[in-house]
């Protein structure tokens, strides 16, 4: 049985090499399945030496390479739509190059178990290491290391 996750981290490796080819970075994939046609989204941003905004120029050049690559491996089941787009302002944050990005940026984390009888984190991300974050949640420094988060984002 092929599940949500499997799909996702299958794309993921397949198509991060070929977006970072294309001078862009592979922010997030989303695969939202359904009975009869599913959506494959996948979200770019530029690198961060480059700084600026994503257009739809820039969805569109990788939307056809993309395209062409997943006609070959084929990695998803069934019929499917293509979404290519910025990653927005509540950005996924995915890879340990992500959060040192966002450093002083408040970020929403999920953890994978509960700690203490909590998952989720709301707060600003106050620090990154090669082992993982620190949050400064309601004014209490938060250590939580890369292995245990589940989900996180960028919040308003």
């Amino acid at each position: 049985m092929t599940t949500t996750a499997s799909v996702r981290e299958r794309v993921i490796g397949l198509l991060e090499p070929l977006v970072e080819q294309l001078g862009y970075e592979l922010v997030d994939v989303e695969w939202v399945s359904a009975p009869r046609s599913g959506v494959l989204r996948i979200f770019i941003d530029q690198p961060v030496s480059h700084g600026g905004h994503i257009g739809i120029e820039d969805c569109e050049t990788v939307s056809r390479e993309v395209s062409a690559l997943l006609d070959v491996e084929d990695p998803v089941p069934g019929a499917y739509s293509l979404e290519v787009s910025s990653p927005g302002f509540d950005r996924v944050l995915r890879k340990p190059e992500h959060f040192v990005r966002f450093v002083g940026t408040r970020v929403w984390v999920e953890l994978k178990m509960a700690r203490d009888g909590r998952r989720r984190f709301t707060g600003m991300l106050a620090e990154t290491t090669d082992a993982g974050i620190r949050l400064e949640v309601d004014g209490q420094p938060v250590s939580i290391g890369f292995a245990e988060i589940g989900k996180a984002r960028v919040v308003a």
